[in-house]
């Protein structure tokens, strides 16, 4: 049941941000995500007894929510504007081929065997296609297109920030580490509100219902229940059945997306979807022997949301 809310938790996100977006600022709207989910874990936790944290351990964290919120979150949120969200949850899924990458041209990083080299290979011609697909003379098709650019961006930097986590010094706590980034990012997320003039913009009497909705949707459904569920799991199941919510969260969106947005499917997103699920596979599978040497940490997507 924890990994069929998962599912559909964090599959879900993505039409959620689309509706949010639609009359609330995305940098502001993600930061009031963050800061209210953020303020509610971290407080939960050190009543619950674990101790304060560290000046590192804050200075850590910040960088982790720069990277993962701002970066990852702030930009899939901007992007929503231009791109239907199940082409955003796609591109999204793709934050393991900039991983594989980023791993392969660190010094002394891992290089990728034949089959995860294969996947990022499938999984860069599925995004080329759906690259492709927004070509157009028009001006919305060019910002849709500026749209997908942002997205793979917003990938780079949940890999960036994933990536550095590892080896970044933060509580033995998952649950108030995590609500540390939320309210840092929270921050950082305002500041780019602020910077690129959504404070201006944002109109509290424009505020529809269906974006409200959204909001409070992103914060109880997609940030406390799945991420509660998202931590348990990794506690009491394989860390190969955990990160299944991978391939599954962008088929949840691609459908919602046709469903309750209207949005169309596409022949190059027919197409494309299976690419990047594939490709997602393939860089995922190990065999079993290196499966059972392997920690069982893992990394979330951009859109599900660290938090």
């Amino acid at each position: 049941m924890a990994l069929l809310a998962l599912y559909l938790a964090w599959g879900s996100t993505y039409l959620a941000i689309h509706f949010a977006v639609e009359s609330i600022p995305p940098f502001i709207m993600t930061g009031v995500r963050c800061l209210v989910a953020g303020a509610i874990v971290y407080t939960w936790r050190r009543l619950a007894g674990d101790p304060a944290p560290t000046l590192a351990q804050w200075r850590s964290a910040a960088v982790i929510g720069s990277f993962l919120l701002v970066g990852g979150l702030g930009s899939l949120s901007w992007a929503e504007q231009h791109v239907p969200s199940g082409i955003a949850a796609l591109v999204v899924a793709a934050t393991p081929l900039w991983i594989v990458l980023i791993e392969a041209m660190r010094p002394g990083g891992n290089r990728p065997t034949w089959q995860t080299a294969a996947g990022v290979l499938i999984g860069l011609v599925g995004i080329a296609i759906l690259v492709g697909s927004e070509k157009s003379t028009s001006e919305q098709a060019s910002f849709q297109l500026l749209g997908v650019v942002v997205l793979l961006l917003s990938a780079l930097s949940w890999a960036i920030g994933s990536l550095y986590s590892r080896g970044a010094e933060l509580p033995k706590s998952t649950l108030i580490g995590t609500g540390m980034e939320m309210l840092a990012g929270s921050a950082g997320l305002f500041l780019a509100g602020l910077v690129t003039g959504e404070v201006s913009r944002l109109d509290l009497a424009g505020i529809s219902l269906r974006s409200l909705t959204g909001l409070v949707y992103l914060i109880v459904v997609g940030s406390l229940v799945g991420f509660v569920c998202y931590t348990w799991l990794l506690r009491v199941a394989p860390t190969t059945l955990v990160v299944t919510y991978a391939y599954v969260n962008p088929l949840v969106a691609v459908i919602l997306g046709s469903l309750l947005a209207q949005e169309a499917m596409t022949p190059p997103v027919l197409v494309a979807t299976p690419m990047i699920l594939a490709a997602v596979v393939l860089i995922h599978f190990k065999p079993m022997k290196a499966r059972l040497n392997e920690p069982t940490n893992v990394y979330v997507p951009a859109g599900a949301g660290e938090d």
